[in-house]
């Protein structure tokens, strides 16, 4: 895609995550792989307000190249997208069941077998760090190892997707999974599938996806 193609795109994006209740306001944001760069949301401009114009276009770096202050959180971006040639989108959000989980320090077990969709038997949670800073990018990195999904303690969630579309529907998936998660312990302990169980799920979603 196109600079120009992916600017619409990662615009489209962050407007999305608002209107799924996964961001408001300023809190969140979101990247985008842009050949040997990055485009990613500015700092403290609400998505309401955002134009293409306003993306910031950094190298692997950090260093911006085009556009206003990046997001604070353009290292854990940067460290994602340099680690994982994989993965060509991340995004960020305060979302209300994820930063719920978030905030009591818990790893999202495999509750659901759709667990399996960020790439694991479960979605980690980082310990609590202050935003913005290298530590939050070190831990969210290890959080992210083998996986498509974090928690960010007492803070919120990221989610990757090969692009922007598979990054957002992972996010989605995942906030979904909190609130499942959520309310199973507001009534009991909820079942956890086992290890050999979700090895099954995992093969089903892979023989899907050769069907597909």
């Amino acid at each position: 895609m196109s600079e120009q193609s992916l600017r619409s795109a990662l615009l489209h994006t962050s407007r999305r995550m608002v209107e799924l209740g996964l961001n408001r306001g300023t809190a969140g944001n979101a990247s985008v792989r842009c050949g040997e760069d990055i485009l990613i949301t500015p700092s403290a401009l609400p998505v309401a307000e955002m134009s293409e114009a306003d993306l910031v276009l950094l190298d692997k770096t950090g260093k911006v190249l085009q556009g206003r202050k990046p997001s604070s959180e353009w290292r854990f971006h940067c460290d994602i997208l340099n680690a994982r040639p994989e993965i060509g989108a991340v995004l960020h959000m305060h979302s209300i069941y994820a930063t719920t989980m978030a905030c009591l320090g818990k790893d999202v077990p495999a509750v659901h077998y759709h667990v399996a969709i960020a790439g694991g038997d479960s979605i980690r949670c980082t310990p609590y760090t202050i935003f913005g800073e290298q530590n939050l990018s070190d831990l969210a990195l290890e959080a992210l190892r083998d996986r498509k999904a974090c928690l960010l303690g007492n803070h919120g969630m990221i989610a990757l997707g090969k692009d922007l579309e598979e990054a957002l529907s992972v996010a989605h998936e995942v906030e979904f999974l909190c609130e499942i998660y959520w309310r199973t312990l507001s009534v009991a302990e909820p079942n956890i599938l086992t290890a050999q169980q979700m090895h099954e799920v995992k093969a089903k979603f892979v023989e899907y996806k050769k069907r597909s």
